[in-house]
């Protein structure tokens, strides 16, 4: 297949899905906030650590396994939530988390999925998690939380970065709407993305978000995304996150924690999962990258909670840097749209299989054979000074 020989890499396949997809619609994903500085910090974070390897260790056989909430994952890299992942292909979601599952990894629901939650559940594929929102109508979170409980979601992701929406200008500048125009001019404008109308043409008269889905309300989803902005609060709080530790038997996990301070009052909350994100740079423009704040919360928790990341992770070793600093797993949200864009689900598991390969033979090169092996003394030391990571 062609896209599978020249998208040699994520990049590469970036720039594929480039040229798939309407340009409102790429930059809707690849995007971020305001002058997408924390956008850029998120991936050049990684181009200021060296890796210090011992090739004499030795490494001639590899396990990049992972336990996780006690499930054993083949590798350190979990599908974080993204919404409307079926406007990038035809059921974007069942896709990815097909190929998730054929990978040996974890797929997370996004709130703002096209299916609903009980439609992926019903595919069989696991792990499988689900992420909310605490919204001013607590009863909504509630339900969509009992609703992930019967569908036999294994964790649960409760984001707290997107209480106001980001002022994203690319879509602004595009004049992207949900869904997207297809007037005289639109479809002049996508003359040169056939491929992606063709196959979304079936698709995009019933785009919705399935979970907002109301008896009796309107459903199209023009009416529910001009409702998302309102409907979130920004005067979430703590009680918020030990209520809904009440009501949810299983793992929590809070996405969103930057700051170390948020860390430790997780861990006093009872979370059992902190993900270091910024929203990938979509939400607040100048916040830290999220490498930059992985030490400083894997220090904070001391190892008593596992700490994920988000953000930035383009090649394998990323992640296996990521790891280094105190990550547990990691979590990829563009890399896996760009793959979907480009091929479906077979897009999707060709992401993951780069990942895969690349962390492999990174590992080897340092002369490290399992992921439990990896710590802060695989980075050049000295250059950054004294890291906060804990033993």
């Amino acid at each position: 297949m062609a896209w599978r020989s020249a998208g040699f890499n994520v990049d590469r396949m970036r720039l594929s899905a480039r040229r798939t997809l309407p340009r409102a619609v790429f930059d809707f994903a690849d995007g971020g906030a305001e002058d997408e500085v924390t956008l850029r910090a998120n991936e050049t974070a990684f181009d200021d650590l060296r890796l210090w390897p011992r090739p004499l260790d030795g490494a001639a056989e590899r396990d990049l396994s992972v336990e996780l909430f006690g499930q054993r994952l083949s590798l350190p890299v979990v599908i974080g939530p993204t919404g409307l992942a079926g406007l990038f292909w035809p059921d974007g979601e069942r896709c990815s988390a097909r190929a998730a599952a054929a990978a040996g990894t974890a797929y997370c629901l996004s709130h703002g999925s096209v299916c609903t939650l009980e439609e992926l559940a019903a595919t069989g594929v696991a792990p499988r998690w689900m992420q909310v929102f605490v919204y001013k109508d607590r009863g909504f979170t509630e339900e969509l939380t009992r609703r992930a409980q019967a569908a036999g979601y294994a964790a649960l992701v409760l984001t707290i970065d997107n209480q106001l929406l980001g002022k994203r200008e690319r879509d602004t500048v595009n004049g992207f709407q949900i869904p997207p125009r297809l007037g005289p001019l639109q479809l002049a404008a996508m003359a040169t993305r056939l491929g992606w109308l063709w196959r979304m043409k079936g698709s995009l008269r019933g785009l919705t978000f399935g979970n907002y889905v109301r008896p009796g309300q309107p459903s199209d989803i023009a009416t529910l995304a001009g409702k998302m902005g309102s409907i979130l609060d920004p005067g979430m709080s703590w009680r918020d996150v030990e209520w809904l530790r009440g009501l949810w038997q299983g793992p929590l996990l809070l996405k969103g924690v930057l700051h170390t301070e948020e860390a430790r009052r997780a861990l006093a909350a009872g979370v059992d999962g902190l993900i270091v994100s910024n929203h990938g740079g979509r939400q607040l423009d100048g916040a830290v990258a999220s490498l930059n704040a992985l030490p400083h919360v894997a220090a904070a928790v001391e190892g008593r909670i596992p700490v994920l990341l988000d953000g930035g992770i383009r090649r394998g070793g990323d992640v296996l840097k990521a790891l280094a600093l105190g990550a547990t797993c990691c979590l990829i949200g563009r890399p896996q749209l760009w793959g979907l864009a480009v091929a479906g689900e077979a897009g999707v598991a060709h992401v993951l299989e780069l990942l895969r390969g690349e962390l492999d033979r990174a590992m080897g090169l340092c002369g490290i054979e399992r992921i439990e092996a990896i710590g802060p003394q695989l980075l050049e030391p000295g250059r950054f000074g004294s890291l906060p990571i804990a033993a």
